[in-house]
């Protein structure tokens, strides 16, 4: 043996999702940005509970849940898509690269302010 062994997990992947593959909304992707919205976790399963504990904490990506919650991005997204259809989470897209501001502009602009002073 050249490592220790990975434990498996105590419940199949397609157990959590309720055998499902897909989730209900295809929006999500690994850099989306979720957020908890209701406090009340009654009803859910433990893995959504858990879900939900993380994303109380602030605003997290996919990546990052799945991540913590140690499920495959593929499950992880099934889950987050009831959270989204039963309205405990919510998410944003992640900012893309090309609609930040452009740095020497901002430099500029504080460059002209500087000078008025």
């Amino acid at each position: 043996m050249t490592g220790p062994r990975r434990e498996r997990a105590l419940v199949r992947p397609h157990v959590v999702t309720g055998g499902r593959a897909h989730p209900s909304r295809n929006t999500f992707d690994v850099v989306t940005v979720v957020m908890a919205t209701r406090e009340n976790v009654a009803g859910l399963t433990p893995e959504k509970r858990r879900l939900m504990e993380l994303c109380r904490g602030g605003a997290l990506s996919v990546a990052e849940v799945a991540a913590h919650l140690s499920l495959p991005i593929s499950v992880t997204k099934v889950l987050l898509s009831d959270l989204v259809d039963s309205g405990h989470i919510v998410t944003h897209a992640a900012v893309p690269y090309t609609t930040r501001p452009d740095i020497k502009l901002l430099k500029d602009v504080l460059d002209g302010l500087r000078a008025r002073l």
